[in-house]
């Protein structure tokens, strides 16, 4: 028996005629014939009975109509959800996020991918850089997102936005009555960095941006995320340089404050696969990620 077969038989099922249903498939009567014939021997069990108006189905062929009509649903679903998946509509997601990245650009990102594609499963996972390339390497994830990401030949790597930089600082700081800060003003302050993991991070590139100043920075603290690194400015410990999508991060006593004179100070965001991954899925996703990139980029 295939599937064929009940296809068939549903048609004469629902026609109760061999020759209405015959017209119904494309073929002609006696093939249909022979095809009833054949399942019914193969079941063992008539299931019609043949009238001067055509067929009626016994008691065993109204039972394996329902039975055929199931059946059918379920391959349909399945041929469904197959074809679903192979465009990148159907599956899971999993996906290696970073403490400060779930403020603000990734959130919406993933919201723009599930109203979109709401079939597919995200599943996020917490990683430092070092292991969402692990992950990526060994399959556990399909995606991830970071910053100053370095070159590798296994690892695809696609731009999500370039963020501005700002001054976090106590609200009772000289520096929190100015519009805007001078990038130099950091010189005579204390600064709170983060993260103190996955290096190169965005710690060394606060460094580096200082060093660009003309000055080494004054760092009170190396911390291992973006909420700590806030806490500690609420309390006194120093400012804090952060990427702007931070700022969604509210605390109390914290003010955010743009740079007066600092066009460079800007952090990359990224998504990062496997370069080889051919997946439908991924597919979809880099495109969401494209779109979200070219909407931010005319918001900017």
């Amino acid at each position: 028996m295939d599937l064929r077969h009940l296809k068939y038989f549903v048609a004469v099922a629902e026609e109760l005629n061999i020759g209405r249903a015959a017209a119904r498939l494309h073929i002609s009567q006696p093939p249909l014939t022979r095809q009833i014939r054949a399942l019914e021997e193969e079941l063992g069990v008539d299931l019609f009975v043949r009238t001067p108006k055509g067929v009626e189905l016994t008691q065993a062929g109204e039972m394996f109509r329902t039975e055929a009509n199931n059946i059918r649903m379920l391959v349909e679903g399945a041929i469904d959800r197959v074809q679903r998946a192979g465009e990148g509509k159907l599956g899971r997601l999993d996906v290696g996020i970073f403490g400060s990245g779930i403020y603000g650009v990734i959130p919406e990102l993933l919201e723009a991918f599930r109203t979109r594609l709401p079939g597919v499963s995200i599943v996020l996972h917490t990683m430092s850089k070092n292991e969402q390339i692990e992950a990526l390497r060994q399959r556990r994830i399909t995606v991830g997102f970071n910053r100053m990401m370095p070159p590798l030949p296994d690892i695809g790597r696609e731009l999500v936005t370039t963020e501005r930089l700002l001054v976090a600082v106590h609200e009772s700081h000289p520096l929190a009555g100015l519009a805007a800060v001078p990038f130099r003003a950091l010189a005579d302050h204390p600064l709170v960095l983060f993260p103190n993991v996955g290096r190169p991070s965005f710690i060394d590139k606060v460094i580096e941006l200082c060093k660009q100043q003309g000055f080494e920075p004054h760092i009170a603290q190396e911390v291992g995320d973006a909420v700590t690194g806030i806490a500690l400015v609420a309390s006194g410990y120093g400012l804090s340089l952060i990427p702007e999508s931070i700022t969604s991060l509210q605390m109390p006593r914290v003010v955010y404050r743009p740079l007066a004179d600092a066009p460079q100070a800007t952090i990359d965001l990224s998504c990062l696969y496997r370069a080889t991954d051919p997946s439908p899925l991924l597919r979809s996703f880099l495109g969401i990620v494209r779109e979200y990139r070219d909407k931010w980029e005319r918001r900017e």
